[in-house]
């Protein structure tokens, strides 16, 4: 097999090419008659012709700035020579849908999950403690610190005691977005299928009333939902003995649980990305993007987020929408956002974190290019608001922040039940309940971070995969993954603190 080109074109009509290796000043680029004028770095572009100040920059044949000046072919094309500016774009609602084309039931792929008793299936048994103000957020903890590995053994059939902590239920607004935020993302972990059980943690005088929580959210007691306030039982240490006795009641409820056959319709995978470098939308995202496209044909869920991070390429979901109104519903919440971020140094208005930039990422447009390709090329069957029910099957969109604990909440809060994230710097993100599987753009960082990656999706720059064979193993894993198999933040137990509330609104 002959040795891969040093840069990688990625359509006819770019006229930036990817260098697919670092490379010194003067190496002649085959196929592209351009010799390099300085040095690249692995996944920062360079300019295959001249291109003329004022001229388009295209990556994937989509414009991703202009020119800021004449830019001489083999040029090192960045930030410093690529102005940001407002794309014109044609929304085209609808006008791309494309109904999928889906397998039928018997020759769906199956995965071994935990069907509940209302017919919902889980990848994960897991007992959360969670809290209705950060008050309460000591004893939840103390509770689940009780039930460590060791003492665990006693219910083999529980993956795990998990406390569900965040900053948030007093000193804000009692009514309104933000406590709607709140209360209908705890009920969405609380009645996720991973959740086997569930302690709801107060302590008695806070604005996110537990009784006011309930109601609002249509949540009832019973065996498996519990709750306690600190101010009734006696204080600290009463609600954490009274927590332990309730915790091991669920326990033992929980451990008879049996995994059984179910099919891939019942995954609802939620999709992001984070340390993005120049090769994240040419391996890890459109490699995930064909694993999305398999998982839809086999009646599965995708959830695409970070809204932020999609600025700039929106029509090319809007053109997927099933109906103009689901698309519209996207443009609503890119506008939503940019008022939001009117006037502040965010990644909306350009300017993307100093890690992407290092990664050969210029602006928001460039990294929204590559992880739009996460959602592969499905239609887009619905948009959701943050932690809103995900109830339709297919490619979705749900509204969330580009910050990944947020966004993932949010997600899992909808009812996905794994999460797949592409990194190329190294993020070392996890999640609970449901579990991560960390896919890396480059060899050189899976190496690194071996421990924490669990697939190599740098064997698409490096020649030796096409983005279907790489499709088609994150597919496979997903499958294991979902069926009990550890991924690599599970083992590691990164997740106790990737459990982060979307916060807006004002404090007081």
């Amino acid at each position: 097999m002959s040795a891969p080109s040093p840069v990688i074109r990625l359509d006819a009509a770019d006229n930036v090419v990817v260098a697919r290796t670092p490379l010194e000043a003067g190496t002649a680029v085959p196929g592209e008659s351009v010799t390099t004028r300085s040095a690249i770095e692995a996944g920062h572009k360079i300019a295959s012709r001249l291109i003329r100040v004022g001229e388009p920059i295209r990556k994937y044949d989509t414009v991703i700035g202009y020119a800021s000046e004449n830019i001489e072919p083999g040029s090192w094309v960045h930030s410093h020579n690529l102005r940001f500016d407002d794309v014109q774009k044609d929304y085209a609602f609808g006008e791309a849908y494309r109904p999928t084309q889906m397998l039928a039931p018997a020759e769906r792929a199956r995965f071994m999950g935990i069907v509940r008793p209302d017919g919902r299936v889980a990848t994960r048994n897991v007992i959360g403690i969670f809290i209705t103000v950060n008050c309460s957020a000591t004893v939840a903890r103390k509770i689940a610190a009780h039930f460590h590995e060791e003492r665990m053994a006693q219910w083999p059939g529980v993956d795990r005691v998990v406390a569900f902590v965040h900053d948030q239920g007093c000193g804000m607004e009692m009514t309104g977005e933000p406590m709607d935020l709140l209360r209908r993302t705890l009920a969405g972990y609380i009645r996720h299928p991973n959740i086997a059980g569930a302690l709801v943690v107060s302590l008695g005088c806070e604005r996110n009333n537990l009784l006011r929580f309930f109601e609002a959210q249509g949540l009832e007691t019973g065996k498996t939902l519990r709750t306690l306030t600190m101010q009734d039982v006696g204080g600290t240490q009463s609600a954490v003995d009274l927590g332990i006795a309730h915790i091991r009641e669920m326990l033992d409820l929980a451990n008879g649980i049996e995994r059984t056959p179910c099919s891939a319709e019942h995954l609802t995978v939620g999709l992001q990305c984070g340390g993005s470098d120049g090769f994240s939308g040419l391996s890890a995202n459109p490699a995930l993007g064909k694993a999305v496209d398999i998982l839809v044909r086999h009646g599965g869920t995708a959830i695409l987020s970070e809204t932020p991070e999609i600025f700039g390429v929106e029509h090319t979901l809007t053109a997927r929408a099933r109906t103009p109104q689901i698309g519209r519903k996207l443009v609503e919440r890119i506008d939503w956002w940019l008022k939001y971020n009117e006037g502040r140094d965010t990644q909306i208005n350009g300017r993307v974190s100093p890690g992407n930039h290092a990664g050969g990422l210029a602006n928001i447009i460039e990294k929204s290019l590559g992880g739009a390709k996460k959602a592969g090329s499905s239609a887009m069957m619905e948009v959701y608001r943050y932690a809103e029910p995900v109830t339709e099957h297919g490619f979705v969109f749900m509204d969330t922040p580009g910050y990944d604990p947020v966004s993932a909440t949010g997600q899992i809060a909808g009812g996905a039940n794994l999460i797949a994230f592409t990194t190329g710097r190294g993020s070392c993100f996890g999640s609970y309940p449901s579990p991560t599987i960390k896919l890396a753009t480059n060899t050189p960082m899976y190496r690194r971070m071996t421990g924490d990656m669990d697939i190599n999706c740098g064997e698409v720059i490096d020649g030796s995969a096409t983005l279907d064979q790489m499709g088609e193993q994150i597919f496979q894993l997903m499958l294991k993954i979902a069926s009990g198999e550890r991924s690599k933040s599970e083992s590691l137990g990164v997740g106790d603190n990737e459990f982060v509330p979307w916060q807006i609104g004002v404090l007081s």
